[in-house]
Parts: structure tokens; C-alpha cells; sequence
């Protein structure tokens, strides 16, 4: 739940790129912040303003690329969750076969997966156009350009977070496959004593 919640976070976050601060003129008086939905503004004296993006098809392309990639996150994050609570032994939704449970498991392993991968994807790509704008040769102040913010952290643990927990899942799978298919091939011979 806690990667699930962290990829929220960081998705409604308006904090994606801040101002820089670097360079010899520091400029403190307003610090500009921008995400995925909206931009922000925030005073010395505490006070923030912050604007929807106008409009969906005059943002840029790296934008447009990480909200969708956000959003499939978000909803594989979603379906994990639900799946790997059916796969757990402690609950009685679903198949009593143990096998079957740990399949399930597994399934929501890989949703996990990739779901930080779609996560870690729309972070990292974010944050190189944010490297390229301010490395690249241009007029623009280097206290005027923008740098990483704090949610493309939060991304980055989410999505670590994600798929080492999607990986603990799916690498419990084959030996709870192994115990089953041992505990079938051991009852096997019992009934056959029995029917002669």
C-alpha cells in the first residue's frame, strides 16, 4: 500500500521542477514550482498560488507522456493490490488450493512490477528534459532555469519501492509450487493403499 500511496503523492504533487537557486544573483522573493497538473508560485511571505494547465494539448510532449504513464501506473498499482490481497493465505477469498493462491500472488507481484517500471519510467523521463533545459545553451540565467523538485524523489522511492515488493512476490511463487506438488505426490500413494 505504501508504494501505491507513494506514486499518488507524487503524481498530484505540483513540485516536479522548481526555480533554481544556483548561479551569483539569488533571487528568494518568489519560488516557482511546476507538475503534471498544475504550476505553482510561492511568496517569501508563505503565501501560494497555484493554476491548472490551461490546456491538455499545448503542453509539451514529455508532460503529456508522464501523465499517461503516471495514470497506468496508478491503475496497475490499483489491480496489484486487489490481486495480491486474493493471493495471501490469511484470506479466504478465492481458491483454497495453495498453488492457486501463490499463482495469484504472483500475478500481483507482476502488476507491481510494472507498475514501478511505468512509475520509473515517467519520473526519469521528466526529470532528463529538466537536465536538458538547464544544461543547454540558451540566454536564460541559470537562477531563471528550473531543476528537479521533490516529487520526482518521492517517484523514484515509490517505484523502488513497487517493484521490490512486486519481486518479493513473485520470488515466493516456485518453491510454495514445489511444497504443493510434494504434499500431492506424497498423498498419492496413501489413497492407492487404500482402494486395494
Amino acid at each position: 500500500l505504501s508504494p501505491f500511496t507513494s506514486a499518488l503523492a507524487a503524481a498530484v504533487l505540483p513540485q516536479w521542477r522548481q526555480s533554481s537557486y544556483a548561479g551569483d544573483a539569488i533571487i528568494t522573493a518568489v519560488g516557482l514550482h511546476e507538475g503534471l497538473w498544475m504550476s505553482c508560485a510561492a511568496q517569501s511571505t508563505g503565501q501560494v498560488q497555484c493554476r491548472l494547465h490551461d490546456s491538455l494539448l499545448s503542453l509539451e510532449v514529455h508532460i503529456q507522456t508522464s501523465r499517461a504513464l503516471m495514470i497506468i501506473s496508478l491503475l496497475l498499482g490499483f489491480f496489484g493490490i486487489i490481486v495480491s490481497v486474493v493471493g495471501m493465505k490469511c484470506t479466504k477469498v478465492g481458491e483454497e488450493d495453495p498453488v492457486t493462491k501463490s499463482r495469484i500472488a504472483v500475478a500481483g507481484g507482476v502488476l507491481f512490477i510494472l507498475s514501478g517500471l511505468c512509475t520509473l519510467a515517467a519520473v526519469s523521463l521528466y526529470a532528463t528534459q529538466v537536465t536538458y533545459e538547464f544544461f543547454r545553451e540558451s540566454t536564460i540565467p541559470i537562477n531563471a532555469r528550473y531543476e528537479f523538485g521533490s516529487a520526482l524523489f518521492v517517484g523514484w522511492g515509490a517505484a523502488s519501492l513497487s517493484m521490490l515488493g512486486g519481486s518479493l512476490l513473485c520470488c515466493s511463487w516456485p518453491a510454495k509450487e514445489r511444497r504443493g506438488q510434494q504434499y500431492q505426490r506424497q498423498t498419492q500413494p496413501s489413497t492407492a493403499r487404500e482402494y486395494v
